[in-house]
């Protein structure tokens, strides 16, 4: 078949044009010169895999014969199946990707869902750089327990209230500083302050699911004017899946009972107790583990919980022991580790969470006990609020 031939059938119908190049085809492979009796009968069929092209076959040969392009080609007898043009094969689809569906659980950079305490246990929450971050603590003084009682007074809601207030900057996105106050430790106010500089190893990350800070602070009373404790913290966080976030802090606290300041006085009972009071002691150090969860509920309500088990000195109430006559012949150390459980509102760069623990103090070194003045089995109502700026 000749391009004159085709420019002069152009004006016909496709059909017909791919009709006539078939008998061309099949009369030039005939040769004219073979009876048409002897040829094999002629077959014509079309590709699947591209549009306007017939494959014909006459006398045990195959052609492809594409009127468009004008071109005729041979097919090998051991071709498995026709060729389709490379120019489709490799054309790219124009369909847009599929996106993944996106899940509200998701890790997000920068976000993390618990404070710089979970109730009372310190955190790894980091400090970006040049940030300002505020933390309060509200705990009310009467325990809900008994239930006959609390309730006349609103859980304790009508009840005088403990707070403590800090505050945290960021010096670079790992280094920071912090200053706090809290009035409770012995047995009245004693308007502690506490100061500390810590330090962000670790931070959650899509690839990362642990969180690493180490922290050291010294407590002073009095406005920090005298009987200084000396805390050395490390807090570790662990993300398990999309929603569950445990945690653990130990703490080492050096002259916690420095100067036997929680040890009973002789002259507060009557007679004085100077014997009694000389032959008990309480150890100056505290080593405490403090254990905690925080686990979604949805990306803005959270749950938590802690637990602080400790050795050495452990803060809480001294119960003197009498005989027949009332004179004092020894004293009782009542003490029992720091639980909490909470539920927490996150707002952007806001939360609040209200708490309800057996220990109104919140310093370093004494967050980790019962309460001085109410019986370790009672527990508080309060509050936490935390704001960046």
């Amino acid at each position: 078949m000749t391009p004159q031939l085709l420019r002069q059938v152009s004006g016909i119908g496709i059909k017909t044009l791919i009709f006539a190049a078939a008998l061309m085809l099949s009369a030039a492979l005939s040769g004219f010169a073979q009876d048409t009796k002897d040829a094999d009968k002629l077959k014509v069929t079309f590709d699947e895999n591209s549009s306007g092209v017939m494959i014909v076959e006459s006398n045990g040969e195959k052609y492809r014969v594409d009127p468009v392009k004008k071109t005729v080609e041979k097919i090998a007898a051991d071709e498995p199946a026709p060729k389709t043009d490379a120019k489709e094969e490799t054309k790219p689809s124009t369909a847009p990707p599929e996106e993944e569906e996106e899940d509200e659980y998701d890790f997000e950079p920068g976000y993390e869902p618990y404070g710089y305490r979970l109730i009372n246990l310190a955190t790894p929450r980091s400090v970006p750089k040049k940030s300002w971050n505020m933390n309060f603590s509200h705990r009310f003084s009467q325990s809900i327990n008994p239930i006959k009682e609390s309730a006349r007074d609103l859980l304790g809601f009508d009840s005088m209230s403990v707070s403590s207030f800090g505050v945290s900057y960021g010096i670079t996105d790992k280094l920071y500083v912090s200053a706090s106050r809290s009035p409770l430790c012995q047995k009245g106010l004693c308007k502690t302050i506490e100061v500390g500089v810590g330090y962000n190893w670790l931070r959650h990350s899509k690839n990362s699911p642990v969180a690493l800070t180490t922290y050291a602070s010294i407590e002073g009373n009095d406005n920090f004017t005298e009987e200084y404790t000396y805390n050395l913290q490390t807090m570790v966080s662990g993300r398990l899946g999309k929603r569950v976030y445990l945690f653990f802090s130990p703490t080492l606290s050096l002259n916690a009972n420095g100067q036997h300041r929680f040890n009973p006085r002789a002259e507060d009972f009557f007679p004085p107790a100077t014997a009694a009071v000389n032959a008990f002691s309480l150890p100056n150090y505290t080593a405490s583990f403090g254990f905690g969860a925080a686990v979604l509920i949805n990306p803005h309500h959270v749950a938590l919980f802690e637990f602080t088990p400790r050795i050495g000195f452990k803060l809480g109430r001294i119960d003197a022991i009498y005989d027949a006559d009332f004179n004092v012949t020894g004293f009782q150390s009542v003490s029992k580790p720091s639980i909490g459980f909470g539920y927490q509102w996150n707002i952007g760069k806001h939360s609040f969470a209200i708490t309800l623990s057996n220990t109104q103090t919140s310093t370093t070194s004494r967050s980790n006990s019962s309460n001085l003045v109410l019986s370790p089995k009672n527990m508080v109502i309060g509050f936490n609020l935390f704001r960046r700026w």
